[in-house]
């Protein structure tokens, strides 16, 4: 599937993204099917041929959602922003996983403590029904 991505260009402090076409999987800083345009952060500055894009999204291609919400915002295509996940926040799919893990483990930490409860009553009701020790 063709994917509409960003693709970090420029020095290490002074990024410059370049909006390109490519297949989904594929390294963005590899071959790329065409340059659409360019996006400077700190200008707020989209530069991108609106033909070009409109062509891809006709064929089919797919768009990441921070190029969408960048597009919807520059007014070259129309429709709604999408949440676009940030550091430190966790998807959907994540948190359930997260949730299930956690069940999991509170289960397998709880059978232990039945367990040595268990033996803690055995060792009592052996103790309480054993004959006492005779002092000579």
């Amino acid at each position: 599937m063709l994917t509409i991505k960003l693709a970090k260009v420029g020095k290490t402090n002074k990024k410059v993204f370049r909006l390109i076409i490519a297949e989904k999987g594929r390294d963005p800083y590899g071959d790329v099917l065409e340059i659409l345009g360019s996006y400077n952060q700190y200008a707020k500055q989209l530069q991108a041929k609106k033909e070009r894009i409109q062509y891809w999204l006709d064929r089919g291609a797919q768009m990441t959602p921070s190029v969408n919400n960048l597009l919807i915002s520059q007014e070259i295509i129309e429709g709604s922003k999408v949440k676009a996940s940030k550091k430190g926040e966790t998807s959907e799919k994540r948190k359930a996983q997260l949730n299930a893990k956690a069940s999991k483990k509170k289960a397998a930490e709880a059978k232990p403590v039945e367990e040595v409860k268990e033996e803690a009553l055995v060792e009592e009701t052996a103790t309480e029904s054993a004959p006492e020790e005779v002092k000579e």
